[in-house]
């Protein structure tokens, strides 16, 4: 879905910019110790549509979550962001270990914003299932 709507919204002229959690967390790391943080900070703040996949799967480190709440901060009621997690927002302190920080990037996200929740349940497994129930028998 977060795919789709980064898709949707590039095909309408917007800027887009797709990124794992993981993956946006070691840039930021790497540009601080290359001295580039605000510089990277500012190529996400630009883009008029970020869109984060898999928030939640993996444990961020303070450093790493102080990294991301910055990128958030920069882009805070001037472009969106779409988030995509595994967890809910209550889950969240597994991610974001501080609970201050969790509850600061909870509101950002959430301030002003859409949250869809889809359900538990694994599309990816849904499809393959649904794949496999239409395959006739090789018997």
């Amino acid at each position: 879905m977060l795919i789709a709507l980064g898709t949707e919204a590039a095909m309408k002229g917007y800027r887009v910019r797709y990124t794992l959690a993981t993956k946006l967390v070691n840039e930021l790391v790497e540009a601080a110790d290359e001295k580039q943080l605000n510089k990277t900070i500012a190529r996400y703040g630009r883009v008029d549509l970020l869109c984060i996949d898999e928030l939640g799967y993996m444990e961020l480190d303070r450093h790493g979550a102080e990294l991301l709440f910055q990128v958030l901060t920069e882009r805070e009621e001037k472009n969106s962001v779409a988030i995509a997690s595994n967890e809910s927002f209550g889950g969240w302190t597994k991610t974001f270990t501080d609970p201050r920080l969790c509850a600061a990037i909870v509101d950002r996200l959430t301030f002003n914003g859409t949250i869809i929740e889809t359900g538990t349940d694994s599309y990816r497994l849904a499809t393959t299932r649904a794949r496999t129930a239409e395959q006739p028998n090789a018997s």
